[in-house]
């Protein structure tokens, strides 16, 4: 069998290369400057290369106090996530009721609008019901869109899942706990920790809804922006920068090894 391909010109080669330059070498400069043994400026090349500002990042007590409310935003928010994103998913995949792709379609929502509207509406929200700023209102704030990741996973898993295998778990006996547990959610696990992870690394860098919803805490995005506007040790934020750029693509690598050839399900329906 002939192949189609051919190899790209030089032109075509030249223009991806260009585009992975223009995505990457920012984050490149990044790094660089986390080894930087000037503390005050971004004077190119740097004039020498060291570690010390990893062991006083660690030892800040205000980083990883940001470093920790992150982390924990970000846990309990995919946790929240995947409990309702996947009921809605098994809701809007598997019946029929008046409005169901309207209800589809506001489940979307919240992905496609700008964050500072988000961020202005959660705001006016809990303003309107007297509820403090807390914890729980950065967690609030961040479910909205991690649903929705949850939610486009979950969804198109369960659309592919013949619904033929969940009836013939309950012909043999099955009641409702024991085909989720042994049917149904085997087949959507991959979805469900693809969703979880990319819902996990968008929580993690947040920043417009974080700050209309978090009063006076401060997440790690947060200590970033309010150490540009006031830097300390400049090199420490390019630091707690890498560390946030490795929390992200992890788990963004692992969601996209696991979708990328759908995921195997069992009984694929049409």
């Amino acid at each position: 069998m002939r192949s189609d391909r051919r190899p790209a010109g030089i032109g075509l080669t030249l223009a991806a290369f260009g585009g992975l330059a223009f995505l990457h070498l920012p984050l490149a400069v990044v790094v660089l400057y986390a080894f930087t043994t000037d503390e005050k400026s971004y004077t190119f090349p740097p004039p020498g290369l060291t570690l010390k500002w990893f062991a006083v990042a660690l030892e800040r007590e205000d980083v990883r106090a940001a470093i920790a409310l992150s982390f924990e935003v970000a846990a309990i928010s995919t946790l929240v996530a995947l409990i309702l994103g996947t009921l809605a998913a098994a809701a809007v995949s598997r019946s029929r009721f008046f409005g169901r792709e309207s209800v589809s379609l506001l489940l979307i929502l919240p992905i496609a609008l700008p964050g500072i509207i988000t961020g202005i509406a959660l705001r006016s929200a809990f303003n309107i019901l007297e509820i403090p700023w807390s914890f729980w209102t950065i967690v609030l704030g961040h479910a909205t869109f991690c649903i929705v990741v949850v939610y486009n996973n979950a969804v198109a898993r369960f659309r592919r899942t013949s619904a033929s295998l969940i009836e013939a778990s309950m012909d043999l006996g099955a009641d409702g706990f024991q085909t989720f547990r042994w049917v149904v959610l085997p087949n959507i696990a991959t979805a469900l920790l693809a969703g979880g992870m990319l819902a996990f690394a968008l929580s993690f860098d947040e920043v417009i809804v974080t700050t209309f919803t978090a009063g006076q805490q401060t997440t790690l995005p947060i200590w970033m922006l309010s150490e540009l506007v006031r830097p300390r040790q400049r090199p420490v934020t390019n630091v707690v920068a890498v560390f946030v750029i490795v929390v992200t693509f992890l788990p963004i690598l692992l969601a996209y090894y696991w979708t990328r050839d759908g995921g195997t399900v069992a009984g694929q329906g049409k």
